[in-house]
């Protein structure tokens, strides 16, 4: 039973930290998708 809760203590520790990690992976996707955004209309031939 002190293993099992140690373990969900861990699991959710980590779960913790990744959700920091994922959200800035988010943010720079985001950016990334912007600047191809931005360089696509600038080059669109009307």
């Amino acid at each position: 039973m002190k293993f099992l809760t140690l373990l969900l203590t861990l699991a959710f520790s980590l779960s913790l930290t990744a959700c920091n990690t994922v959200e800035g992976v988010g943010k720079d996707v985001e950016a990334a998708g912007d600047a191809i955004e931005d360089s696509a209309d600038e080059n669109k031939n009307y």
